[in-house]
């Protein structure tokens, strides 16, 4: 765990995709920048975890926190329901070491924050279920839309952010039966669920929305980083 003054070490997952840089056009570990950027300026130092490999406790004991990153859909075949036509092709490496990342972190009570589809796999690692499509909250291609949600008091997010805030979506997927132990703590005015907690952890928070989008507002790395050393959430 940290120890006084020193920073963090904040595991981030990563995406396995075909990647063009330099010469090169070849199957890469990926991530979005503004996941490493917001981590840093939270305090914390992160450490990017591929979809490679095995990921159980032992293997993480090393993190002080762990961010699971958005993407793409998680494959309905984790929970149990039929494909969707509209949902996206299965990437059985990612949903494979990300389910087994959370099991791992829930049993070492290793601070957690879930990302849009990190949101959906905690959902799914706890026996939830998702809605496949859901209108009006992925306007185009790489944009995002600016949504309203209401978050419930006296819990973990509404420390953090208060009782009403404003957030960056990009999703087309979302919670729909809840995961065992989990609690609904923010919606979107269509009802949509925005965030859930799990009661009786040390910090684990999902967001439905993207909080790395938001360069002005680090609340949500930054409270991740406090509890990494008791500061939130005990």
């Amino acid at each position: 765990m940290v120890s006084n003054g020193s920073r963090p070490l904040i595991g981030v997952t990563t995406y396995l995709e075909r990647t063009r840089f330099g010469v090169w056009d070849v199957p890469a570990a990926v991530l979005h920048r503004d996941y490493l950027d917001s981590v840093v300026r939270a305090g914390g130092n992160p450490v990017l975890l591929p979809p490679v490999g095995v990921w159980d406790a032992s293997a993480i004991g090393f993190l002080d926190g762990l961010v699971l990153a958005g993407g793409a859909d998680v494959d309905p075949a984790r929970y149990g329901r039929p494909r969707d036509t509209r949902t996206g092709p299965p990437r059985p490496d990612r949903d494979a070491a990300e389910l087994e990342l959370v099991r791992a972190a829930l049993k070492l009570d290793l601070p957690l924050l879930g990302v849009c589809r990190g949101m959906q796999v905690l959902n799914v690692a706890l026996g939830g279920t998702l809605a496949q499509h859901v209108e009006g909250h992925n306007p185009a291609p790489a944009a995002f839309e600016h949504t309203g949600v209401a978050v419930a008091p006296g819990t973990l997010l509404a420390g953090v952010v208060g009782l009403a805030t404003t957030v960056h979506c990009h999703h087309h997927q979302a919670v729909d039966d809840l995961g065992d132990g989990l609690r609904v703590v923010a919606s979107a005015p269509d009802g949509t669920v925005e965030a859930v907690e799990l009661p009786g952890s040390r910090f684990v928070l999902g967001v439905q929305s993207h909080p790395e989008a938001d360069s002005e507002d680090d609340r949500l790395f930054a409270a991740l980083v406090a509890a990494t050393a008791g500061g939130v959430g005990r």
